[in-house]
């Protein structure tokens, strides 16, 4: 009985907010992307975009939900020092000089960026930041 209730526990997703950071020192900035389970067993998540540049500007942003494996937010450096996050279903573009984040159709996004990595969950379904070095480029599936 006990070996099927840690089974199902281990199935369940924590109400509590999991936050994943990167300090991009040339941005002067730190990226935390905290994500949050509204659904118990289904993989469903609120994700909110949090930017701290060194100079004391600061921002949140909510992005699109993760509504079963989409939460994953590529992040790159574009022209003019930009910086994107780039998921399957919206692009936000962050100024550093302001903090100031805009959501931005990916149609308007520089093609010629630098992938820095991604945010994702790992192999034990824990929200992590995952550096360029250690992962390649990831594209997102056509849906």
């Amino acid at each position: 009985m006990l070996v099927g209730m840690g089974v199902l526990w281990s199935a369940c997703n924590s109400s509590a907010p999991e936050p994943a950071s990167v300090e991009l020192p040339f941005a002067k900035l730190q990226l935390t992307i905290v994500r949050t389970a509204t659904d118990l067993f289904l993989q469903r998540f609120n994700l909110t975009l949090k930017v701290q540049g060194s100079e004391g500007c600061a921002s949140s942003t909510e992005l699109f939900p993760d509504t079963g494996y989409t939460g994953r937010r590529n992040i790159y450096l574009a022209g003019r020092g930009l910086i994107y996050v780039v998921g399957q279903f919206d692009a936000r573009i962050i100024d550093p000089h302001d903090c100031k984040t805009t959501l931005s159709e990916f149609r308007h996004l520089d093609r010629q960026v630098v992938f820095l990595g991604s945010f994702d969950s790992n192999q034990e379904k824990r929200w992590v930041y995952v550096p360029a070095a250690e992962r390649p480029e990831l594209p997102f599936e056509k849906r």
